[in-house]
């Protein structure tokens, strides 16, 4: 396990105060998303497109980002390809958010889970800890 990684694990619960990236087009999905995050206890930023989405992964190592699959500039399943090619950033943990039935393209990407859109509030909140708790057993 990279010192870095170890670094940016929260010490009380993975979910505390967390970094979660989202590329999200639309704004009233973005407000929703982040009063939810929020809430749950996490920090929330927002990219507005892949490229930008991919620039911050490189430099703010978000714990988790949430991509929709139709975003400006690159996609989210090439930014979810990227992300995993690039050591520096393969260990974010990535879930894509979508209307498009693409579960399977999403997971041959690399992405560690898919959401069907509209959005579940539970469903999403759950599968962000789901996903950061399986992170912090890992390590």
């Amino acid at each position: 396990m990279p010192a870095e990684t170890a670094r940016r694990v929260p010490a009380a619960h993975p979910a505390e105060r967390a970094l979660i990236l989202v590329v999200e087009r639309h704004p009233a999905v973005q407000k929703l998303e982040s009063f939810l995050l929020t809430e749950a206890g996490f920090r929330v930023e927002f990219a507005s497109n892949g490229q930008e989405a991919l620039d911050r992964a490189r430099t703010d190592r978000p714990y988790l980002l949430v991509t929709e699959i139709l975003v400006p500039r690159v996609d989210g399943l090439t930014l979810c390809r990227r992300l995993r090619e690039d050591p520096a950033t393969r260990e974010i943990l990535v879930v894509v958010f979508s209307h498009l039935d693409a579960e399977d393209r999403a997971v041959e990407a690399g992405a560690d889970a898919f959401l069907r859109k509209p959005l579940d509030p539970d469903r999403l909140i759950e599968t962000v800890r789901r996903l950061l708790g399986g992170r912090k057993k890992a390590e």
